[in-house]
């Protein structure tokens, strides 16, 4: 029986804590025993709402010990892995520490503030000989696995066109509003953006350039809005983000257009569709599950296998990941185009 602790309890530690609540209950071999947030309040189970509504309601606080300092939940629990969901710029320290006490770790999205810390997380990994994942969920979504699974087959020929957008509510939620604080998140760019940043990574690898627009619509903030042109060699690919979209009849949307040669794959206001050249579209038979769900299972399962979870979401791609969010960020901080 594993046994997991988790640290923050914010938007994505709420979302994390339906997940282990609902693995309990199928009977998977894992128990969430401790929970760790610098926030008292949280104790007694009050959670954050982001722009999804994931976190549920019905989870009983008392069976779950409560800390406000991770190393104190560790040498007082026996812990399996921490699951950490918090403020990206903490993420490094964070994963590090718990390795060197002798934990697994699942970190949330994005790996780390900067490639070095990144690269301090993968040497941890490797020094004391733990497993470590990010959370790069949508690499675990059905939908995108269905992209991935048409390019590699080559079912429909050559990919032409990408274009990718995700955007919403502006995340007033965080704590101390982390999310707003370029120096600690990194703004929409690096932290909602980095979504469709992995997924062009994963799908096709390093661009040989960017070039980003973004705009800072909040003082002290980093690019609240963000669209990049990615050069590869035969393909149009753009990603786009904007979480200054303050109105509840739009809520959170994420979308995504592959064309291929011989066929479109759109996801559009929750409709996903496969449109074959010159015949009938249709709705893909996939699983509805969500990835945020598959991951955490993947990874938990990963450890009860002794097999290393990094074959579905390897370290050094989700550190190349950031590396071109950092060469997007230069290219909109400089206005030119970045070689990488």
């Amino acid at each position: 029986m594993l046994r997991v602790g988790l640290v923050g309890l914010g938007f994505m530690g709420s979302s994390h804590l339906g997940i282990y609540k609902r693995l309990m209950d199928e009977g998977f071999p894992l128990k969430l025993v401790a929970i760790c947030d610098v926030n008292e309040e949280k104790r007694n189970g009050k959670l954050t709402q982001g722009n999804i509504d994931v976190s549920d309601r019905s989870i009983d606080f008392t069976k779950f010990n409560f800390y406000t300092d991770m190393e104190e939940m560790i040498a007082n629990e026996e812990l399996d892995y921490v699951d950490l969901c918090l403020p990206t710029f903490i993420h490094a320290p964070y994963a590090i520490k718990a390795m060197s006490l002798g934990l697994h770790v699942f970190c949330e999205k994005p790996m780390a503030i900067t490639t070095e810390a990144c690269q301090e997380m993968i040497d941890a990994s490797k020094k004391y000989s733990r497993y470590l994942m990010i959370g790069q969920t949508l690499r675990f979504f059905p939908s995108y696995r269905y992209i991935k699974d048409t390019i590699d087959s080559g079912r429909y020929g050559a990919l032409n066109e990408v274009a990718l957008f995700r955007g919403g509510t502006t995340p007033l939620w965080s704590w101390d509003n982390w999310l707003l604080d370029r120096e600690r998140s990194g703004g929409c760019l690096l932290d909602q953006h980095i979504h469709d940043v992995d997924t062009i990574n994963w799908l096709l690898g390093t661009p040989k350039d960017v070039h980003t627009k973004g705009k800072v619509y909040f003082e002290g903030s980093g690019y609240d809005m963000v669209s990049t042109n990615y050069n590869f060699d035969d393909i149009v690919v753009n990603a786009q983000d904007n979480w200054t979209i303050n109105n509840e009849d739009f809520g959170f949307e994420m979308r995504f257009r592959f064309s291929f040669e011989h066929g479109t794959i759109i996801l559009e206001n929750k409709k996903f569709t496969d449109y074959p050249n010159n015949e009938e579209s249709f709705t893909p038979n996939i699983d509805n599950e969500s990835g945020y769900y598959i991951e955490i299972k993947h990874f938990a399962q990963s450890i009860i296998d002794n097999t290393d979870p990094q074959a579905a979401c390897p370290l050094e791609s989700t550190m190349e990941t950031i590396r071109i969010a950092e060469a997007e960020v230069k290219s909109a901080d400089e206005n030119q185009t970045i070689k990488l």
